[in-house]
């Protein structure tokens, strides 16, 4: 059994329609797919309908959130909900502030980089995004695209978009153990996405995260395309020590990175155990 636990439509930041990344995980040879968009949930109703024969959905959420490093600062973590019941009014509060948020961002970076002259249309870019969609920096890095002005997503964050440079926005995240309690009060199961990939930025130390898994963090993403295998030893490590489910994942995207469906897959074993924790929502299914 192939079970890639984190993947993303083009209701977030993906490029596939809920209903392409069904088909394009069948052509991949999954058997089962998480669908976990930042911040909404608004592609489950098409993931429902959509689903085929034989594939498994798990519906979840990449919720955008911030923690200590346990360095004396702060970062970006990503928490990845399972099976919570998407109408939990927290979540639905919660979800709705950060993609207004999201979407204020890339509305100000795009006038941003208009004002220094770079070709980007701000209200054509907000105007092309479904009015719930949560806007994303990928979101206008292939307007950037579009115009000539970089060949690539990786180009447009190198050298426009990363969270150093002269165009970076800041956003208000939610507190990583609010969100922990939020997703569990609505049923669901709570992962650490890619919480040692160095090359996206500051992470968080191994401190964190055991003090993360005392405040009820269920896993660890151990398994992910932007790990190398210290980072995955190192995790395993700490699952181990703190009871923590260690899955594995593709973080797809579409054509917005090159990751892979299936390129990291989660033992069929540690879903038997996500799934008989989850109780807010149920694995769609044919």
């Amino acid at each position: 059994m192939r079970i890639d636990l984190h993947t993303h439509s083009h209701r977030s930041d993906g490029t596939d329609s809920p209903t392409e990344l069904l088909e394009n995980a069948v052509a991949a040879g999954l058997d089962v797919l998480a669908l976990t968009d930042h911040d909404t949930t608004a592609g489950w109703p098409e993931a429902t309908a959509a689903v085929p024969a034989g594939l498994r959905v798990v519906p979840g959420a990449e919720f955008s959130c911030e923690s200590e490093t346990g360095r004396g600062g702060t970062c970006t973590v990503h928490l990845l909900g399972y099976l919570f019941d998407a109408e939990a009014p927290a979540i639905v509060a919660e979800q709705g502030r950060l993609r207004a948020q999201r979407r204020a961002r890339v509305d100000r970076m795009a006038r941003l980089m208009r004002a220094d002259g770079y070709p980007v249309d701000p209200d054509a870019l907000m105007a092309e995004l479904p009015p719930d969609a949560p806007a994303g920096r990928p979101h206008l890095a292939r307007a950037l695209i579009g115009v000539g002005v970089v060949a690539t997503v990786d180009e447009a964050f190198r050298l426009f978009l990363h969270s150093r440079g002269r165009y970076h926005v800041a956003k208000r995240d939610t507190p990583v153990r609010e969100a922990i309690a939020m997703v569990h009060a609505a049923g669901g199961v709570c992962v650490l996405a890619h919480p040692f990939a160095v090359t996206r930025g500051p992470t968080v130390t191994r401190e964190v995260v055991a003090a993360l898994a005392e405040a009820g963090l269920d896993g660890v993403e151990v398994d992910h395309p932007d790990h190398a295998e210290p980072e995955r030893a190192e995790l395993r490590a700490l699952a181990g020590e703190h009871g923590l489910l260690m899955t594995g994942s593709s973080d797809y995207h579409g054509e917005n990175k090159v990751n892979r469906l299936g390129q990291e897959t989660t033992s069929p074993e540690i879903f038997q155990r996500v799934l008989a924790m989850g109780t807010g929502a149920k694995v769609i299914e044919r």
